[in-house]
């Protein structure tokens, strides 16, 4: 668990809905440089607890706060200055951006909304570049991207409003071997070069290492294993954490270097 300040955090959290708890009584504190894996296996709670962090869903007991705010004072409260903050990638881009719309009125979306603003084409131009699009890119629709585009326009769209942290839902979800290495080096890049925090919930081991600093291990719940990614990966701890990395190909840990923030 780190020691610093945390940017979000999670008080005895509980999520009961229909009188049966998912999460019961969960602690958790995230700063805001730091890059966390959240690894577990389908209906281990993952899913759940970070629509509780975007505030999509409500606790049932305890606070969520980010840099010592609640997140949700009341349930109309409006969230657009979290929302600055903290932004999201979802899984599957091509279902969550308009396909209709240009990649340019994607991109210019939560600026207008969070920001009561219009951008620029220079920022427009900037955030593509970000992310190893072109500036031609803009006046594709949505809908013509690729996978590995749009994953990518999806992560552009989130640097927009130059966010403090980032949460990931299974950003590599569904591309293949290339792509997904592609992803996650961008992800390591955009965070160092933004000076941004990053939660990535993923069932896949693989993509932890050498992006992520820590990793939290999620069985029924609740977090049964918070070390730094290469300690876990390379001694686990918990028979849980044990079962899920027997469960995938050998990972070649990174060089040290790549865990240094």
């Amino acid at each position: 668990m780190s020691t610093s300040a945390p940017f979000l955090a999670l008080q005895n959290v509980s999520f009961t809905p229909n009188q049966q708890a998912i999460i019961s009584d969960l602690t958790l504190a995230l700063t805001q440089h730091e890059r966390v894996g959240l690894v577990g296996a389908s209906g281990s709670g993952k899913s759940t607890l970070l629509k509780l962090i975007l505030g999509v869903n409500q606790p049932n007991g305890g606070q969520l706060t980010c840099q010592g705010e609640p997140i949700r004072k009341r349930f109309w409260h409006s969230l657009n200055w979290y929302r600055e903050q903290v932004q999201y990638i979802p899984q599957d881009p091509h279902n969550a951006l308009p396909p209709s719309q240009s990649v340019a009125m994607v991109l210019a979306e939560p600026v207008k909304r969070l920001k009561k603003r219009d951008v620029t084409l220079a920022e427009l131009s900037h955030s593509l570049k970000q992310v190893g699009l072109t500036e031609e890119t803009l006046h594709k629709k949505a809908g013509e991207l690729s996978g590995g585009q749009a994953q990518r326009v999806a992560l552009a769209r989130a640097l927009m409003v130059k966010p403090a942290f980032l949460l990931a839902d299974e950003p590599t979800s569904g591309l293949d071997l290339p792509l997904r290495e592609q992803i996650k080096t961008l992800l390591l890049d955009v965070c160092q070069q933004n000076h941004m925090g990053l939660l990535l919930v993923t069932h896949d081991m693989s993509i932890v290492s050498g992006l992520c600093d820590r990793l939290l291990v999620m069985n029924e719940g609740a977090i049964v294993e918070d070390r730094p990614t290469q300690a876990v990966l390379a001694s686990p701890q918990h028979p849980y954490t044990q079962q899920l990395l027997e469960a995938v190909p050998s990972i070649e840990l990174e060089p040290s270097h790549f865990w240094k923030r």
